[in-house]
């Protein structure tokens, strides 16, 4: 491997181990940062009536992230993401595909329990907003999975989650969406629920595509997520590259939104 900051033999760029490393220690000491942010946060009226905030959780390597809609109760009591009935609804189907919850990160729209499970105002989610993007830039995702109508805008702006769920597209940066129901949702609507369990079923396909890009970034033979590609609007030849944030885990170790048209099991441009 060639040393630090320097290309191979080839003349491709080629990531080290230290690099890596120290990569993905920044970038979990930005998550603690934004974490910290949330659990302290005043930027809405939701702070007035939250008994715990709900930064989220799981795996900072992940490929996959997984964004609902805002906590309920029972999230709101313990301060954490999903673990409620629909939690474990979306567990029971990560399981059911090869995945652990603690493979992904989970996190919402919104950090704070919106009143009696109501939808998010619009202020509200805009408050919230820097911290999704953030954590976002610092967890570095191949894949972003919205769960449900909230989250769903977006990435799908105008869209309707009964006609583009099960759908994914490239939205830049080397990412694509994946457009799906909310599992509370899903678990009210016999017929949501089948699509939910179908839907989800595209994931390992997805993640396998995902790391053979991260591996070929290692090797210096693609760009990482995180930075413009080709096809991006904002691509540019010259834009520095950072090591992708999930290359180095193994395949269970689970910036513009440049919109492009859904895709249902086709092949991803980006990766």
């Amino acid at each position: 491997m060639a040393e630090a900051g320097k290309g191979g033999a080839d003349g491709k760029r080629v990531w080290t181990a230290e690099e890596i490393a120290a990569d993905f220690e920044r970038r979990t000491a930005g998550l603690k940062q934004v974490e910290a942010e949330v659990l302290g946060c005043p930027r809405c009226r939701l702070a007035q009536t939250r008994t715990h905030a709900v930064p989220g959780e799981g795996n900072f390597r992940s490929v996959v992230l997984f964004v609902g809609e805002g906590p309920g109760a029972e999230e709101d009591r313990q301060g954490r993401p999903f673990v409620g009935r629909s939690g474990q609804f979306l567990a029971e189907n990560l399981q059911r595909i090869g995945l652990r919850r603690a493979d992904v990160f989970i996190t919402n729209v919104v950090k704070c329990r919106p009143p009696e499970n109501r939808d998010p105002e619009p202020d509200e989610i805009a408050a919230c907003a820097d911290y999704l993007t953030r954590q976002i830039a610092l967890i570095n995702p191949r894949i972003i999975v919205t769960l449900g109508r909230v989250s769903m805008s977006r990435f799908f702006p105008g869209a309707s989650i009964t006609k583009v769920h099960g759908q994914y597209k490239n939205i830049g940066g080397g990412r694509v969406a994946l457009a799906m129901f909310h599992p509370a949702a899903a678990l009210r609507n016999p017929a949501w629920k089948e699509m939910f369990e179908q839907d989800i079923e595209q994931l390992p396909r997805l993640i396998e595509r995902a790391h053979k890009a991260n591996e070929a970034v290692l090797r210096g033979e693609a760009l990482p997520a995180g930075v413009p590609h080709p096809g991006d609007v904002d691509y540019s030849e010259g834009k520095p590259a950072a090591p992708p944030s999930a290359a180095a885990s193994a395949p269970t170790d689970a910036a513009s939104e440049a919109s492009a048209k859904p895709n249902r099991g086709g092949q991803m441009s980006l990766f």
